[in-house]
């Protein structure tokens, strides 16, 4: 049997995927309170994935969908040659359509509350495809029609 052109394949190497779930295992707290608060559908009943892999890099936060990422940046992150890696991973996920929201470890410490209404803010003007399920892809659909 044929694979369905419409189907989706991932491929993704088997020492990106054993780092991305090994990730997953060990999140920051700063990473953690994020979890916590954009998980489950908690956000707006969008759904992310953690610790997701996109092309060679692996993403903290994505909601595939309204094509937003979500980064929570350590201190070594502002060292000059982690700022350069940044910026080209940047350029790759932007060429790819998404947009990168980044955050400090700090800023999430220490204003949880304004960091998640900032991602909010994100997902709301995100213009997210729409969903088969809903009966999205045709013209309502697109333009919003009938769709919930």
């Amino acid at each position: 049997m044929s694979e369905s052109p419409n189907k989706p394949t991932w491929r993704v190497p088997t020492r990106q995927s054993v780092r991305a779930r090994a990730l997953r295992r060990t999140l920051t707290n700063a990473e953690r309170i994020v979890w916590y608060g954009v998980r489950a559908h908690r956000l707006h009943g969008t759904s992310f994935r953690r610790q997701d892999p996109i092309g060679p890099y692996i993403v903290d936060f994505v909601r595939h969908a309204a094509k937003l990422i979500v980064e929570i940046d350590g201190g070594q992150h502002f060292e000059t040659e982690h700022e350069k890696h940044d910026a080209r991973r940047d350029v790759f996920l932007t060429a790819k359509g998404y947009r990168v929201l980044r955050f400090s470890n700090h800023d999430v410490m220490t204003n949880r509350q304004g960091a998640l209404e900032a991602i909010g803010t994100a997902l709301v003007a995100s213009p997210s495809l729409p969903s088969p399920a809903s009966g999205g892809g045709g013209e309502a659909g697109a333009s919003g029609g009938d769709a919930p």
